[in-house]
């Protein structure tokens, strides 16, 4: 990083606007997919860049820092001027100590950087404005609602780089050759972007696509990379994580209907419980066996997803986080919501002694074998196709702009949401021509 570069080209940021996040096709690249030309419309006083990275083996933010400074503090300047921020901060591992320093020496006036305990989940939105900033979202809430946005690394480099969204940046990890980060055009194939990473060091393989505690299993090897997938996460088929991940419903009710002893550690380890907010895992598993009213049916409302109950606290292996969300639409259909009063949330006065420490979570997640490295590495992908999915982000697909035959080059839009209904446009990754499907543009190469 070089503090003068850093600086002349934030200067520059100014009069980015909405209506230019909409064009390129901006959405949250940290998972979310929320599109960024409708979060930013918001007006509050401090943004919050989320480099917390806490799933396990994850580096992609970290690495984005340590060589993409430049654009992403020019993003992260143009927000600040769209919300009309006066401050920003950068939340960040503390022991990152060498991308901490360089941080401090370039961000712009407003600006500063925070380390961060090295824990899960210290990238919930939740848990970082309240480790920053000391303030609770309410239940159900948004951090608007205390005066903060909150962004991505990725979000905000894509911002600063002023171009059609046809790239992604993500870590493959896990049990592969070389563990690395990777720049890859939107659309190619999971299994194209193992081999750049050397490929697997085992036959019988399982997928998990973004973090593995919040993550995804991967159907199979032509799953397509979106404009939100941060990590590729490969690991023996027998491995828990995949069992468990993969597990059916019924598999999860039958055996926590008989199996849950209501003994808490659940809920004693939920970071929104230790937040202060009305989430209580264990009354989730116990509505399995017994109807217990409308006040368990709103504890699952406001469950994160996070898997620490699941992965972590549970004694017994059993799967209160599906539980909630199992319940969820239930919840939501009888209009149930929390019902008190947003002030009187205050934090559990044990908050700070029972987060997670990254290194025991490895341990108990049987990740300890793997590599906990990735670095950002150069590697030209030239795919023979890609498969461009319509819908990749928040709110409704992409119409198609093109159609079969059409040729295209990197960049052209190939779909864009339908007026007035929350979406984001998709662009083409590669030069090809198009087939245009359900649900996806297929880019052939010529």
């Amino acid at each position: 990083m070089t503090g003068d570069a850093a600086e002349s080209r934030v200067d520059r940021a100014g009069g980015t606007t909405t209506g230019r996040l909409e064009e390129l096709g901006i959405v949250g690249a940290g998972g979310g997919g929320f599109p960024a030309a409708v979060k930013f419309q918001a007006r509050v006083s401090l943004v919050i860049v989320n480099a917390a990275e806490c799933e396990p083996l994850l580096h992609k933010d970290k690495e984005l820092l340590q060589h993409h400074s430049e654009p992403f503090l020019r993003g992260l300047r143009a927000v600040m001027e769209m919300v009309g921020a006066r401050e920003g901060a950068i939340g960040i591992k503390d022991k990152h100590h060498e991308i901490i320093a360089a941080l401090e020496r370039v961000v712009p006036a407003g600006v500063r950087v925070v380390p961060l305990p090295d824990v899960y989940p210290a990238g919930d939105e939740f848990i970082l404005v309240h480790l920053i900033t000391g303030r609770v979202i309410p239940p159900g809430g948004l951090p608007k609602d205390v005066d903060v946005t909150v962004s991505n690394v990725e979000t905000l480099m894509n911002i600063g780089l002023d171009r059609p969204v046809t790239h992604k940046y993500l870590t493959v990890a896990g049990a592969v050759e070389t563990p690395v980060t990777l720049r890859v055009p939107v659309g190619i194939s999971i299994g194209e972007v193992i081999e750049a990473a050397g490929g697997a060091t085992v036959d019988d393989i399982g997928v998990l696509i973004g973090g593995v505690m919040m993550a995804r299993p991967a159907e199979n090897l032509q799953v397509p990379v979106t404009k939100t997938t941060g990590g590729i996460v490969v690991l023996p088929a027998s491995h828990s994580l995949i069992t468990r991940h993969s597990a059916p419903w019924i598999h999860v009710e039958r055996i926590g209907r008989s199996a849950c002893d209501q003994c808490r550690f659940c809920t004693e380890f939920c970071p929104r419980f230790l937040l202060g907010h009305p989430i209580q895992p264990h009354r989730a598993m116990q509505s399995l066996g017994f109807a217990t009213g409308a006040d368990a049916m709103v504890a699952t409302l406001y469950c994160c997803e996070c898997n620490l109950c699941t992965f972590y606290a549970c004694p017994e292996d059993l799967d209160p986080k599906t539980v909630c969300v199992q319940s969820k639409p239930l919840a939501r259909e009888l209009g149930l919501t929390f019902k008190g009063d947003p002030a009187s949330i205050t934090p559990h006065p044990m908050a700070e002694f029972r987060r997670v420490p990254m290194r025991r979570l490895i341990a108990r997640l049987g990740l300890g074998e793997f590599k906990n490295v990735g670095p950002l590495v150069e590697h030209s992908f030239s795919p023979r196709k890609v498969n461009v999915l319509l819908k990749q982000h928040a709110g409704v697909a992409a119409v198609p702009v093109v159609k079969c035959g059409d040729r295209v080059r990197v960049g052209d839009l190939l779909g864009l949401p339908e007026q007035g209904k929350l979406g984001a446009r998709v662009h083409a990754s590669i030069d090809g021509v198009v087939t245009v499907g359900r649900d996806a543009v297929v880019i052939e190469a010529e």
